[in-house]
Formats: C-alpha cells, structure tokens, sequence
C-alpha cells in the first residue's frame, strides 16, 4: 500500500475524532456537522474550475474524505466501533451512481 495512503489514514482518524470531541463538548451538533461535510462534498463535486475530461473515479476519490468522516460519525454518535476498512468499504457500497 502506498505510504500517503496510510498517512491519510490517519488523518480522517484524527479529523473523525476532532469532529467526535466537538460534538461531545456540544459546540457542532451532529446534524451540524453532518450538514457542514453534506456541503463540503457537495463543492467538491461540482467544483467549477474542475478540468472537465477528469474522471468520474477521480471525483469520486475527491469526495471520499468527505462520505467517510460523515460515516464515522454517524456510527460513532450510535456507540458503534468503526475500522477505516470497513468504513471505506461501505462508502463504496454507498456512493451513488453516477
């Protein structure tokens, strides 16, 4: 596996549990932040200045941040326990078609 990857890895652990502590401190409700990953995918996706011939797959590892941290969060507002490749998984499962 490529070494960034893992490195990103890391990072969503670290920016799932950021969000985690923010919602526990009660300053970000989860629909807020849910709502604040909902837009930032959103732009993402439709950024204007994206060369246009980029592929469809390209976008979608654009947003893959985005979906992953909106499901980490989800599972861990309901007490579950979360591995990144379960979670990466599911956001494939998840993503919607084109």
């Amino acid at each position: 596996m490529n070494t960034a990857n893992l490195q990103l890895e890391g990072v969503y652990a670290i920016l799932a549990a950021l969000f985690g502590a923010l919602r526990g401190k009660g300053v970000l409700a989860q629909e807020e932040i849910d709502a604040l990953l909902v837009d930032v995918e959103l732009s993402l996706a439709n950024d204007p200045l994206r060369p246009r011939d980029m592929r469809d797959s390209n976008v979608e590892a654009i947003c893959f941040p985005a979906r992953l941290l909106r499901l980490a969060l989800r599972e861990s507002a309901a007490g579950e326990g979360f591995s990144f490749a379960q979670l990466a998984g599911r956001v494939g499962q998840e993503t919607p078609p084109q």
